[in-house]
């Protein structure tokens, strides 16, 4: 957005000044508008057989996966669809989770944390999948990663990463740091290049689902907020701030970080995270087109193209977020994720057009909490927290009909509370 201003110097000349404004919101909101409103739960009360709470992306899979097993779904949000954490992020679709398979080894097993990874993979094949079957028009785009290692003693690690994952066939390739930089005009000391990844417009693809399942029956009611839940005794009770009730035999929470507040295990730790985005047409290396490129620091540095044609870069993450100096904050983390930007790839001319932030959660081990939890009966929960929320999001279009229909999932032991 061009903002032009005109002033009348004191020699009498009139001076024209061009700036342009940059936006807070998320470049996802923006681009694509509010694609889809529903009605808020008014003067009347509902019955159902699963509620879903949350019209992010997750409530949008588990609840499109509900639907394909033919169970009768309400789902709720308090605000419109998808403007919460989904409008903030940067949909880098991975395999990877953020503790590294050596590292993950050592915590859960070795065969253990294999299975993890390879259910990573599994994922976003399945959702290339969904998405071929259904033609959703969300951007969704098959990529490769580029893990880079950001110094040279995180080389030595990162190597030893490649040597586990190369040891199970994850589909991997070492590239020396002279291989990366001519590839991909990227200045590294070393990387992983994994061949299952890819990107999408979460925002969208939220919506596409959401009406595709509204179209053939599922309720779903925005701008409706819960006052409480009687999770104890069938049916579930739930209680809207408009004093509406819906009663139902069980209830999903798909409620991302704000699931924290509900808990009393600490299941996460959140952050801040930052993302600035190029103008459209950017030029770039023709390999980092369809490359995912995130490093080892920590917090690490992540970056993406988008459909249209542009750059994203994000990280800076930070557990400061404080209203006072929320903008300012944002424009000091977009000027370090460009300065960084610069360091690694000279080449790119990157001219920022949006920048904004979003709240995300890390576990401890870098694994979701998928399933039932003893603090509340009658539910289960989908948490993908971690930079790659959406895939563990996919598994669990497979893990909560799994439970709902008493299957054993091994991915919901890994996954379970109080572990």
């Amino acid at each position: 957005m061009l903002f032009i201003r005109q002033d009348t110097h004191t020699s009498g000349k009139l001076k024209t000044y061009v700036m342009r404004l940059r936006t807070f919101e998320s470049f996802w909101l923006l681009n694509n508008g509010l694609l889809n409103s529903y009605p808020s739960l008014q003067n009347h009360n509902e019955e159902t057989e699963i509620v879903v709470v949350g019209g992010g992306i997750t409530g949008a899979l588990i609840s499109h996966a509900l639907m394909e097993k033919n169970y009768k779904v309400i789902l709720l949000d308090k605000r419109d669809i998808a403007m919460g954490s989904t409008a903030a992020t940067t949909s880098m679709l991975q395999y990877e989770i953020d503790v590294p398979l050596y590292q993950l080894s050592k915590m859960i097993g070795e065969k253990e944390a294999v299975e993890c990874y390879k259910a990573g993979i599994k994922a976003i094949i399945d959702l290339g999948g969904l998405m071929n079957t259904r033609q959703f028009d969300c951007g969704f785009e098959k990529k490769q990663s580029l893990f880079i290692a950001r110094n040279k003693r995180d080389a030595v690690w990162l190597k030893r990463e490649f040597e586990i994952r190369n040891k199970y066939n994850l589909g991997v390739q070492w590239l020396d740091a002279k291989a990366v930089l001519n590839d991909f005009g990227i200045k590294c000391f070393g990387a992983i290049l994994s061949e299952v990844a890819g990107s999408v417009d979460a925002y969208r693809l939220t919506h596409e689902l959401i009406k595709f399942n509204c179209e053939r029956g599922m309720k779903v009611f925005d701008q409706t907020a819960i006052k409480n839940i009687d999770c104890n005794t069938l049916p579930v009770s739930i209680y809207t701030e408009s004093n509406c009730k819906i009663t139902c035999k069980k209830v999903v929470f798909c409620t991302g970080y704000e699931a924290t507040s509900m808990l009393k295990e600490k299941i996460a730790d959140l952050f801040y995270t930052y993302a600035c985005i190029s103008e459209q047409n950017i030029e770039l290396n023709k390999n980092l087109k369809n490359t995912l490129v995130w490093d080892t620091g920590s917090p690490y540095i992540y970056m993406r193209t988008t459909d249209d044609g542009r750059l994203l870069i994000g990280g800076e993450d930070s557990t400061n977020n404080s209203p006072l100096f929320k903008n300012s904050v944002k424009e000091r983390k977009a000027k370090l994720l460009q300065k960084h930007l610069k360091k690694i790839a000279p080449a790119v001319s990157f001219t920022e057009d949006f920048t904004w932030a979003g709240t995300f959660g890390s576990t401890k081990d870098g694994l979701p909490y998928i399933g039932e939890s003893p603090e509340y009966l009658n539910s289960l929960f989908v948490l993908g927290f971690g930079g790659n929320g959406i895939t563990f999001s996919i598994q669990a279009m497979n893990i909560i009909p799994d439970l709902l229909e008493h299957i054993d999932n091994p991915l919901s032991y890994y996954y379970r509370f109080g572990r």
